[in-house]
């Protein structure tokens, strides 16, 4: 069985940073945001409950990533590339729910990094250093539910220490409920890891 959290996030961060996005408009602009300061060859490890609200981020970051083509749940293709004919980096979307390392390491997303932005949902311990080797920098992004909009969500203890988890199971229907597109209020947090995240970017 298949946990319905992800596990908790790795140490070592280079630093943390928080955002409350209370609809679709913030979820937009943060992710725009971002956009702004991806490059070709930036891993972003996408973590957050069932229902979170991962693939609505993601469509938000596609978008201002300016690339082609509807961004849904790669759940069952596991990966997806969405071109981008302008000037900026591609980006490959991948669920890793219902695969383990191999089933990741056969996507070969090493042959796609260098000139992609890769998202990976549900990857978290199992994609960063298989991807990126010791010395790797990516971003973890970890989005939750608030339930009071605009303010501040109860954070986890030290090393953003994961909450309680909710009771495993493997879920198979992963349509977008309605709270997802209206925009359910989300925290989101932002931790760093390696060189190319030294510098607090200023999301």
């Amino acid at each position: 069985m298949v946990s319905s959290e992800p596990p908790q996030a790795p140490g070592g961060a280079r630093w943390t940073q928080e955002a409350v996005l209370a609809d679709l408009e913030d979820t937009s602009a943060f992710a725009h945001r971002l956009a702004e300061r991806l490059e070709p060859g930036d891993l972003i490890v996408l973590s957050g409950g069932l229902g979170a609200g991962k693939t609505t981020f993601t469509q938000a970051l596609a978008a201002a990533l300016g690339v082609e083509g509807p961004v849904t749940s790669p759940t069952f293709v596991l990966s997806r590339v969405h071109r981008n004919e302008g000037e900026g980096p591609d980006l490959v979307h991948v669920d890793a729910y219902r695969t383990d390392a191999d089933g990741v390491e056969s996507l070969d997303l090493g042959a796609t990094l260098p000139h992609s932005v890769t998202v990976v949902e549900w990857g978290r311990g199992r994609i960063e250093e298989p991807l990126l080797g010791p010395a790797g920098s990516w971003l973890d992004i970890e989005l939750r539910p608030t339930d009071v909009e605009g303010a501040s969500p109860r954070m986890p203890g030290p090393e953003g220490a994961a909450e309680s988890a909710a009771a495993p199971g493997l879920r198979t229907d992963f349509t977008e409920t309605s709270d997802d597109l209206m925009g359910t209020p989300r925290a989101a947090t932002v931790r760093a890891y390696g060189a190319r995240w030294g510098d607090l970017p200023g999301f």
